[in-house]
């Protein structure tokens, strides 16, 4: 079997949850089939010739898209080029070109369309289809990004940013029921993600489970702590961006609402904020309680060290790949019930939930306080990401997609 897979991200190291996913389907797709990769990702965002050649690894060929070849080192530029995008589309029709070639040369059974709900994905989908109109399509989503956008709404105060984001999310919709129909299969992270999808088809065997998971060798042998690191410690990380933003929301939760609770019981307790961007966005906060990393290789000195791991989310969508990650480092994890969706979780056997500032800071003093608790919910977190959320399992469902699309 011949797969092409195409994506508009794609960065090694991956710096976040979309990136992390991208490459776990490279190496569970490299084990089912001949994968071919057609970046649309230049090779300097991507992370160079290293990145190239570590990817170059999991493909019988690998080769750049035309509109991923006029990249412009300017971030600026590159932000202005993407909400532009955002707005109209990118032009597909060379990129559409290209992979068709490329299905013709490498003999294609189904092009694999990674980050497949992103702006820069739908304009492809259709180009293709209008092209190929038996071309095996799959349109692999990283979350329900409509349901993203427009969950943002109760939080945002300005009127006229209101009415953007709902405008966003509404096309976003349209865009969701258009390649339902239009791809031979629409992959989502979870069953929640994936009962969304089926709602929106005619055929509801269309839409498959296709999940975030994560490569436990990554974790198998961890790094020293970070230098000074501090105990007791709270470890959050993410990719952070504008002010209103799911992630920088949810540090800000932490740092003005539960944070002062949690303080007047275990006063010496330290906040690190690790991620893309964090240090932009939350660099004015560092203390001698408050560490702000910034952008990192690699999380794990900091992550397999901490003592807790927070997912305080209030509005985002897929799975957390937060939570997988430690819990395949073994710690213990305070996550909010919208943080946790999509995952078999459960309160008080996996981690602990909660979604109130006073619930929340509750739940970070006991498991500070209570280390064996603590650490028979991280090995039970651990034990349920080892049997269902591995590259294996990835694997698997990859199987069953391509089964049902070339039955």
């Amino acid at each position: 079997m011949n797969i092409l897979f195409t994506t508009p991200l794609m960065e090694h190291p991956p710096v976040g949850g979309p990136q992390l996913r991208i490459e776990n389907t490279i190496k569970a797709l490299s084990r089912v089939g001949n994968l071919y990769i057609v970046s649309r990702v230049n090779q300097a965002p991507m992370g160079g010739s290293a990145a190239e050649r570590f990817y170059s690894g999991f493909a019988k060929a690998f080769h750049y898209a035309p509109s991923c070849l006029s990249y412009n080192r300017n971030r600026y530029f590159r932000k202005a080029r993407n909400i532009l995008g955002e707005l109209t589309g990118y032009d597909a029709a060379r990129d559409c070109a290209f992979i068709l070639h490329c299905v013709d040369e490498w003999k294609i059974d189904v092009v694999w369309l990674g980050y497949g709900n992103s702006f820069f994905s739908f304009p492809l989908i259709k180009a293709l289809r209008r092209a190929r109109p038996a071309l095996k399509l799959v349109c692999d989503t990283d979350s329900v990004w409509s349901r993203f956008v427009l969950r943002e709404l109760p939080y945002i105060k300005n009127p006229l940013r209101q009415i953007l984001v709902a405008r966003r999310g509404r096309a976003k919709e349209r865009e969701e029921r258009a390649w339902v129909v239009l791809c031979d299969v629409t992959t989502g992270v979870s069953e929640v993600d994936c009962a969304y999808y089926r709602s929106l088809a005619a055929d509801t065997g269309k839409i498959h489970q296709f999940s975030n998971v994560i490569d436990l060798e990554s974790y198998a042998a961890l790094p020293p702590p970070a230098p000074g690191l501090k105990h007791p410690c709270i470890y959050l990380a993410g990719q952070f961006g504008h002010a209103t933003s799911a992630m920088n929301r949810a540090a800000r939760w932490m740092l003005d609402d539960v944070l002062p609770i949690v303080r007047r019981t275990l006063p010496d307790i330290h906040f690190y904020i690790v991620g893309n961007r964090s240090k932009e966005a939350f660099g004015q906060e560092e203390s001698p309680h408050v560490t702000v990393t910034g952008r990192l290789d690699s999380v794990l000195p900091y992550l397999a060290h901490a003592d807790l791991s927070v997912v305080p989310l209030q509005f985002e969508s897929g799975t957390r790949f937060k939570i997988l990650e430690a819990a395949a480092c073994r710690i213990p994890i305070v996550s909010t019930t919208l943080g946790a969706e999509g995952l078999p979780v459960q309160h008080e056997k996996h981690l602990l939930l909660a979604d109130t500032p006073e619930a929340f800071a509750a739940a970070i003093i006991r498991l500070i306080g209570d280390r064996p608790y603590a650490a028979a919910l991280a090995d039970a977190c651990r034990q349920m990401v080892h049997g269902h959320f591995s590259v294996d399992s990835l694997e698997k469902e990859a199987r069953k997609i391509l089964d049902y699309i070339l039955k």
